[in-house]
């Protein structure tokens, strides 16, 4: 083979992955399943045969979908969700044929001169993987029909192979050796779209085309490579060399990634979750000692539950080091307890447990978590000492107070369980209307305290529909003492949830300095006064 020449590859295709991944997360049949459509940028990405039968299609703008469909499911895309899917049917393939290139979720090329030698033939390799994807996708997952495969001389004409050349009867298409400039001649210059954005053109280089009259990719071939090197550069000329079939792109096979995760099913299925936990504690030990081996520490960790009847219970869990095997066991009985019943009082987990899974869900170097020698003494026992209480009282046994966002000071406080990260960034950057700016109180009180504002002349101070004080604030009343007011300043409007009658609220707020010196912060709601916090 002379250098630079085409290789022969072989290209799968699962046509709309991202709803299969959907479907294979929810464990639902995808035929049986409703209309669904998956939106990036409110643009549908891909949509399941029932939406595709109402006439959905890619592309499409969201309300044009669902005046289409007005019981389309809308899903928000999630490329975590598609590759955590993918990875699986991945090592189905690299069972039979080893050396796989994830092109993208949903889209898997690998070189097929050693295949076709082991199998018999490239179109029988094809079909051994085809088999393999239908039957099982994973350990303890379904396998997945309508996969496509494609072969031909280069990953891109396999992968128009994959797209075009295929039917249900046959889901195999071949594009003979040296046959890529006929077979890709009639396709459309939009199928360079996906090839422009890889070599960093875009699109916009394929609507010049379309412009200047190339409509085929045969039309582009034909064009002279210096013209087409002086007008696009050297990025033109790589689609230019893509449209006339010459893909002289390597196969670049990934890494597998070592097997990290472990699995344990009972049998029968288990309702306790001291069982459950007992029996999980071989398999947390081989999970923290594969990372140990692999030179990584897990800082989140992924548990999944599935009940004896198909219910699933998955989190993320996060820890303030590492995880070792005792506080893996941790994690899995809290969530069993967390799993138990949900804020509405249903049950996730109605029937025994029948399988645990944990998988890192982020690593670490090893390296980064050893104890120094100085300076984390105090540190690492505080750490030994609350993990070891939250292990006796629960998640949720060890609190740490964090800021959030909201209009009242109260409710900023949140109170997060140790080991968890808040991730409270976004609500406090969110526009508050009516939240206190700095700088704040020292002192919130958990429940605001009853006061009494009055005039001059003892009458009781309110505030009317226009948001003003019916009278000078003279005096207030707290605690039984009675304290002149030196100075105030309001009132500011707090109104909350203006179109619900029955949540409403609408409060205003006055600063006040008593005739020793200290600041109040107090809040006017129905004609009643309370302290929301003082100044200290």
């Amino acid at each position: 083979m002379r250098p630079g020449a085409p290789v022969r590859s072989l290209v799968l295709w699962f046509p709309d992955w991202p709803v299969t991944a959907l479907a294979r997360e929810r464990a639902q049949p995808l035929d049986a399943g409703p209309a669904i459509a998956v939106m990036e940028h409110n643009t549908v990405v891909a949509c399941s045969a029932a939406a595709r039968a109402e006439g959905v299609r890619r592309g499409q703008r969201r309300r044009d979908a669902q005046a289409l469909c007005p019981g389309l499911a809308v899903v928000a895309a999630d490329p975590m969700r598609d590759q955590r899917e993918f990875a699986p049917l991945v090592a189905v393939v690299e069972e039979r044929a080893p050396g796989v290139q994830i092109l993208r979720p949903g889209m898997c090329a690998l070189r097929i001169r050693g295949p076709a030698r082991y199998y018999g033939g490239e179109v029988e390799a094809a079909r051994v993987l085809l088999t393999a994807l239908r039957k099982g996708g994973g350990e303890g997952a379904s396998g997945v029909e309508g996969v496509r495969a494609g072969i031909a001389d280069g990953p891109f004409t396999a992968e128009q192979a994959a797209r075009i050349g295929t039917g249900v009867s046959d889901p195999v298409f071949v594009v003979p050796n040296g046959g890529a400039a006929g077979f890709l001649a009639p396709l459309s210059v939009a199928t360079l779209i996906d090839a422009s954005a890889a070599v960093g053109s875009g699109a916009e280089l394929v609507d010049l085309l379309a412009r200047l009259g190339v409509r085929t990719l045969g039309q582009f071939a034909e064009m002279d490579p210096d013209r087409v090197r002086e007008r696009f550069g050297d990025r033109g000329v790589r689609l230019h060399s893509l449209a006339a079939g010459q893909d002289s792109r390597e196969v670049e096979p990934r890494v597998p990634p070592p097997e990290l995760h472990r699995e344990v099913a009972f049998e029968p299925a288990l309702e306790m979750a001291e069982q459950v936990a007992f029996g999980i504690r071989i398999a947390a030990d081989e999970f923290v000692a594969r990372l140990g081996a692999a030179g990584l520490v897990c800082t989140e960790l992924r548990v999944e539950l599935r009940g004896d009847r198909g219910e699933r219970s998955e989190r993320v869990w996060l820890h303030p080091g590492s995880f070792d095997a005792a506080s893996v066991v941790d994690r899995v009985r809290w969530q069993l307890s967390e799993a138990a019943k949900e804020p509405e009082g249903k049950s996730v987990l109605s029937s025994g447990v029948s399988l645990v899974r944990i998988a890192p869900e982020a690593v670490d170097e090893a390296s980064h978590h050893v104890a120094a020698i100085f300076g984390s003494g105090p540190e690492e026992r505080l750490h030994h000492a609350l993990s070891r209480v939250q292990a006796m009282l629960g998640h949720r046994g060890v609190l740490t107070p964090a800021i959030g966002g909201g209009r009242w000071l109260a409710e900023r406080q949140v109170l997060v369980p140790w080991g968890d990260r808040a991730v409270l960034a976004k609500e406090r950057s969110r526009p508050w209307p009516g939240s206190l700016p700095d700088p704040l109180p020292g002192t919130v009180f958990p429940d605001p305290v009853p006061v009494q504002v009055a005039s001059p002349g003892g009458v009781p101070v309110d505030i009317d529909d226009r948001g003003r004080v019916t009278a000078p604030p003279a005096m207030f009343l707290e605690g039984g003492r009675r304290m002149a007011i030196d100075a105030w300043a309001g009132p500011w409007p707090i109104l909350e949830r203006g179109w619900d009658a029955a949540r409403a609220r609408r409060a205003h707020r006055v600063q006040i300095i008593d005739a020793e010196g200290m600041a109040w912060l107090l809040v006017c709601e129905d004609g009643a006064w309370v302290a929301e916090a003082r100044y200290d």
